[in-house]
């Protein structure tokens, strides 16, 4: 039977490493509201945005953004966290990912990572990474988002690539999260059905959020505007989707490291109950070799 100082050790282990799970989970707590907060203030703005953008998809001509054609290279924007302990949320999205490359085994990808832990996968399966970003702030702006964006927007106006898709995790809720990947260039109603089924449960913008038939009016040059609107809402979206994967890693990381917690101490009072019946043991041995020896002596 394990020693009564090896249970104490093993007991204070353990509630050190309780310590930092709670911090850990307050930490993340605190984040996550944060996350939150952001995603759902700016959720309706892309999502009406994206919906403005797809109506006016089939009257643009000359615009390169709009253009739909023959797919034999993807870019794949892949967005994971840079640490873990935080429960599937890595493991999701990667997952999905995988299952992509499966499906899509004639048609070159390339990756752009954005989180260590997607580019450390990549690179172990050998995809061809092009660009990785790890330093990205917590309080995401529009304008960290800038080279990102750029690069996708870039890639495809060159004919290096004939779709862009992009890899992440939606927000649900905080017990909640589900990977999925969207295309954003080229711009479609095609993206925009996509956006209405994976609205999650909000049922209220599923039912606000209809296929617009509207018709707009343009006031000067309407190439020119429709260029620069595609691509500060093609960036919208790319942020958004940041916005959805940061508030899904901080929710997921707080429901891992409460769990931690918890378990921690059921295992603390686990390794109490044991420390008790030694020491009970050894109370009772003691007792026992006393008595002998006092009925040895008479």
């Amino acid at each position: 039977m394990v020693g009564t100082k090896e249970i104490k050790r093993r007991i204070k282990s353990v509630k050190s490493t309780k310590k930092i799970t709670k911090a850990m989970e307050l930490v993340a707590a605190s984040k996550m509201k944060k996350a939150v907060a952001s995603t759902l203030s700016s959720r309706l703005y892309a999502e009406y945005s994206w919906e403005i953008l797809t109506s006016i998809s089939s009257s643009v001509e000359k615009n390169s953004l709009f253009k739909e054609r023959e797919v034999n290279n993807i870019l794949l924007f892949l967005i994971t966290s840079n640490r873990g302990l935080c429960g599937a949320y890595n493991a999701q999205v990667i997952k999905k990912v995988l299952s992509l490359f499966k499906t899509e085994k004639e048609i070159n990808i390339d990756v752009v990572t954005i989180g260590k832990k997607g580019d450390s996968m990549m690179r172990r399966i050998n995809k061809n990474v092009i660009a990785s970003f790890f330093n990205l702030p917590d309080s995401v702006t529009l304008r960290d988002i800038i080279p990102i964006s750029e690069l996708a927007v870039n890639e495809f106006n060159l004919g290096n690539y004939d779709k862009v898709l992009v890899a992440y995790t939606d927000f649900v809720s905080a017990l909640s999260q589900k990977p999925n990947i969207r295309q954003v260039i080229p711009i479609s109603k095609t993206s925009l059905k996509e956006l209405m089924e994976n609205l999650g449960d909000n049922e209220k913008d599923k039912k606000d959020i209809k296929e617009n038939n509207t018709e707009y009016l343009f006031e000067g040059d309407k190439d020119n505007l429709i260029n620069e609107l595609a691509e500060k809402i093609t960036r919208m979206q790319i942020y958004q989707m940041i916005l959805e994967s940061n508030a899904s890693e901080q929710s997921s990381r707080m429901v891992a490291m409460k769990n931690a917690s918890e378990a921690a101490g059921e295992m603390m009072d686990d390794l109490t109950l044991v420390f008790n019946k030694a020491r009970q043991g050894n109370i009772t041995r003691e007792i026992s070799e006393i008595s002998a020896g006092m009925a040895s002596v008479n």
